[in-house]
């Protein structure tokens, strides 16, 4: 890493423009050999000081809420998308005026909203329902949209054709972190369940869960796939990643507060699973992080823990080649997606600032928390 983290606040999110502008390139490449649409996934990364530069390789954003769509809307500028398990009816009038694309979880979602859809006169707004092929790969179930009883999507034996007049998308997302050769099988299920209706339809949206910039990655065997249901059916095809934008471009910089010894030594830092990297907790997983290794792999083993009062807020086992004391620091990757979107101040913690590092400028802190952030989200 070619960044001077001591230049830092800590803790601290930093993206490397170069590294996202990689990203960019590669799924921008895809959208050229295949004519698809790449959409921006706020979900996964809403990083809105990097958003013109989003814009300009990628065709939009989907959104989530209501804020989520506005935040594209205004940041942005491009396309909108926007799915909801449900959406909340004082919002949807709001809803109407920032978004292009409206995915509706269920027919009766659908039935409950399309008087107003069709009256809006401002802009045309293309409508899809969510469809569960009821078919996954993911082993975590948290993240799997299409285990049992999953309220997410409408399952083939809950489709109900004579209700699709007005709609002009079938939407389906099944995938979590996952390569080209899981959509490929997906999709001949897919397929072979809502083929007759996809038939019919102007758009498929293929959702998200693609790892397209992951170094391993078949983009070839997700060109093809495209291809297939570009000529079988005639339909545009959106992808709407979120965490393959951020993947592998930023890092969370901390600092270690102190050492306890509790029949292993114990690095309590300044950042926290819990506030700061809720994931580690949630799929769970260990970070890497730069010069450190895996228990006992270097001489100097320690569990890394945050600095909340949560008896379970810990990151990992990690050994160093030289001891670790107060006032290190240590630099987290991967760190720009799926952070920032859920952190959260739980007992009161502050939340990392925000920082960019661009070859032009070098590094550009962007934002930083206090205590009236916290305060302000109480009451």
């Amino acid at each position: 890493m070619d960044i001077d983290i001591s230049a830092l606040p800590s803790p601290c999110y930093i993206v490397d423009e170069r590294l996202l502008l990689r990203n960019l390139e590669i799924l921008h490449s895809v959208q050229q050999r295949t004519g698809c649409s790449i959409l921006l996934a706020l979900k996964g990364f809403s990083m809105h000081s990097v958003f013109p530069l989003v814009g300009n390789y990628l065709k939009g954003v989907t959104a989530s809420s209501l804020f989520e769509a506005r935040l594209g809307y205004e940041e942005m500028g491009k396309e909108v998308h926007i799915y909801a398990p449900a959406y909340v009816e004082e919002d949807f009038d709001e809803i109407l005026g920032n978004c292009d694309h409206i995915t509706f979880n269920s027919f009766d979602q659908w039935k409950r909203f399309k008087d107003k859809v069709k009256n809006f006169k401002t802009k045309k707004i293309s409508c899809g329902i969510r469809i569960n092929p009821e078919y996954s790969e993911i082993e975590t179930p948290i993240y799997d949209p299409c285990y049992q009883y999953s309220r997410l999507g409408v399952t083939l034996p809950n489709f109900r054709p004579a209700e699709l007049e007005g709609i002009e998308g079938l939407h389906f997302h099944t995938m979590c972190e996952q390569n080209s050769d899981t959509l490929e099988r997906t999709i001949q299920v897919v397929d072979q369940k809502f083929g007759e209706f996809i038939k019919t339809m102007k758009w498929l949206n293929l959702g998200g869960g693609h790892h397209i910039t992951r170094p391993d990655y078949d983009i070839e065997t997700l060109v093809r796939t495209i291809t297939f249901l570009q000529d079988k059916y005639g339909v545009d095809i959106y992808l709407e990643p979120g965490e393959a934008v951020a993947l592998n471009t930023g890092f969370l910089v901390a600092t270690v507060l102190d050492i306890v010894d509790n029949g292993m030594e114990i690095a309590i830092l300044d950042t926290s699973a819990a506030c700061h990297m809720p994931d580690v907790l949630e799929m769970p997983y260990r970070p890497n992080i730069i010069d450190a290794g895996k228990p006992g792999e270097y001489p100097y083993t320690y569990r890394l823990g945050g600095h909340t009062c949560l008896a379970g807020d810990i990151i990992g086992d990690y050994s160093f080649r030289k001891p670790i004391k107060p006032a290190d620091r240590l630099v987290f990757c991967d760190m720009a997606h799926y952070t920032m979107v859920k952190n959260n101040m739980f007992n009161g913690v502050n939340l990392p600032s925000i920082a960019l590092f661009s070859e032009e400028g070098g590094i550009h802190i962007i934002r930083q928390f206090g205590y009236q952030d916290f305060k302000t989200r109480l009451s």
